[in-house]
């Protein structure tokens, strides 16, 4: 039976036009962390005594991963409240960390860059800064050093001339025109370890502030035996981790990169040769932690992958992953959902009453802060531009995070006299952003109010990732006006009635201009007169006709020779 249809009727007038932009509810965290104790109680009695005995901070975890017929999806709640989501389309995974064999196209000295093809709809830009050996400002060295001599820039060109080949990894996905960018510092993540193939240095992440802990793993990292001329960095999931995890790790990337560097000598041209995980795998790589207390999983057959590769890396989490079977949405049950829809919003509420606004450009993205509602400024006089101040940094923080948010961000605060709040913003913002792994530089607040943040992008934000610019403006955000369409249309009759052939207008041909209805009951109500001049001026009979399927801001002239 065929269930498609089609109707013409008539539909109710608010269903015809676009629904009004309202801005997104603050969520209410304390009933979110309330919903999540009720869960926490459910747990094996035996779960809650290991968790008090490793004492850690004491807060509810859980790990939904959800899928449908076109995507999955993944949140990390934090007692209730939302602190990590991605979501991945059928077919349209992420290109960020993917491994392939390439081939230098040219050099461009002026921009220091090389174009590569790797097979790939647009060639890589590789710059030769990424073509060095890579920096160590993200962890500290241990053991180990660079094999061969110092390189520099002017040494790119002869070791790489065109058509060489060359293995690269993408660090940021292909945005709009601009092709992906890559690096030919290849690393390989593990769930507690970084794989540096052709780095033969080995440290650990500065964000294992622990000094203790870091001389354990200085130990940990003097211990293990690599191939020559190879490196390894211990993540920060690997604190408190044993010598057993860290050496089973290490035997699975170098299986991958065997797997990688047999594909590389059996590949004649350009070509793939590794690609991330789908989504599922890597939320046990990289979401997994010891201090999450549920995993649920909505879709039987991700629910057997997932513990596939559960057993894999920590089998003794295999009792957390459960299968979701009830009624509502997975997101709805775990209270997820209206979370997520904030992802999208434009316009966000604040608790007090505050508003955010958020708009994502092609160079920035602006974030403006607002007072709205701010149903305490009466009461406490200036005091209450802080307040919304602390709330919306705290917030912007969190979507930048959630979001995805990169590159330039300039935040557009309440105005404050005061030096002394402008200094605690600056440092709430500088201590919010201190759980962030991407790296950041935040600028102090201007003479004009604004704050300036760069946050690292590997990829499209999430709202541009699930949205499409609208058909109609083709995300320019606004469409010509009506009258404008229509003064364009009478000037563009008047330039084709005098560039078209004599004999057209001898032989009183008539001429049809064709609009939209809008800019058809412009031309009725004000350029009648106009569209009189013009016919009497040239002599010819003319006609003006609307059609619905016509943009608003085209036009067609028919009858003129040349038209």
């Amino acid at each position: 039976m065929n269930r498609e249809s089609s109707s013409w009727s008539a539909v109710p007038e608010n269903l015809s036009e676009r629904p009004d932009e309202v801005a997104a509810a603050p969520i209410d965290g304390e009933w979110l962390g309330k919903k999540a104790q009720i869960r926490a109680k459910k747990q094996p009695l035996m779960q809650k005594i290991i968790k008090n005995i490793l004492r850690g901070d004491g807060k509810f975890r859980e790990l939904m991963v959800s899928r449908n017929f076109v995507e999955t999806r993944l949140a990390l709640l934090v007692d209730g409240k939302l602190e990590a989501f991605e979501v991945e389309r059928a077919g349209g995974r992420d290109w960020v960390g993917a491994i392939f064999k390439g081939r230098i196209q040219n050099l461009e000295p002026g921009l220091k860059a090389a174009f590569v093809i790797t097979g790939q709809e647009r060639n890589a830009f590789l710059h030769y800064w990424d073509m060095l050996p890579a920096a160590n400002d993200s962890f500290e060295i241990v053991s180990g050093q660079r094999s061969g001599r110092e390189i520099t820039p002017d040494d790119i060109p002869k070791m790489y001339p065109t058509g060489s080949e060359i293995v690269v990894q993408v660090t940021k996905a292909q945005m709009g025109t601009k092709g992906p960018r890559v690096t030919s510092n290849i690393s390989l993540p593990g769930r507690y370890m970084v794989l540096t193939p052709y780095d033969g240095r080995c440290g650990i992440s500065r964000k294992i502030s622990d000094g203790k802990e870091r001389d354990r793993l200085k130990g940990i990292l003097r211990s293990m035996a690599l191939p020559s001329g190879m490196g390894a960095i211990i993540r920060t999931a690997g604190t408190g981790k044993r010598l057993k995890c860290f050496l089973r790790d290490l035997s699975l990337l170098l299986q991958e990169w065997q797997r990688i560097t047999k594909k590389m000598e059996e590949m004649k041209g350009p070509g793939l040769l590794y690609r991330e995980p789908e989504l599922a795998e890597r939320a046990v790589r990289d979401f997994l932690t010891d201090d999450v207390d549920l995993i649920a999983v909505d879709r039987p057959d991700l629910f057997s992958r997932i513990l596939e590769a559960v057993d894999g890396a920590i089998p003794r989490m295999r009792s957390r992953v459960q299968l979701y079977d009830g009624k509502e949405s997975i997101m709805e049950h775990f209270h997820a959902e209206e979370q997520i829809n904030r992802l999208f919003a434009r316009r966000l509420t604040l608790p007090s009453g505050g508003e955010i606004v958020i708009e994502e450009t092609e160079a920035l993205v602006a974030i403006d802060v607002n007072t709205g509602s701010h149903r305490n400024r009466k009461k406490d006089g200036g005091g209450y531009m802080l307040q919304v101040n602390l709330e919306a940094a705290e917030e912007i923080v969190r979507q930048m995070r959630l979001r995805g948010l990169g590159g330039l961000i300039v935040i557009d605060f309440i105005d404050m006299a005061s030096s002394a709040d402008q200094k605690k913003l600056q440092e709430t913002v500088q201590r919010l952003m201190e759980v962030d792994t991407e790296r950041f530089q935040i600028l102090p607040i201007s003479p004009f109010g604004t704050m300036q943040i760069s946050r690292q992008r590997h990829s499209q934000s999430l709202c541009r990732d699930t949205r499409r610019s609208c058909p109609y403006c083709d995300g320019r955000g606004t469409v010509e006006s009506a009258s404008a369409t229509a003064v364009r249309a009478l000037t563009a009759l008047q330039r084709a009635f005098q560039r078209s052939a004599p004999a057209a207008v001898e032989e009183r041909q008539p001429v049809r201009l064709v609009v939209h209805p809008d800019v058809l009951r412009v031309l009725r109500r004000d350029g009648r007169d106009e569209l009189e001049k013009v016919e009497k001026a040239y002599g010819t009979p003319l006609t003006v006709s609307a059609n619905e399927a016509i943009h608003r801001e085209n036009f067609s002239i028919e009858g003129l020779a040349g038209d």
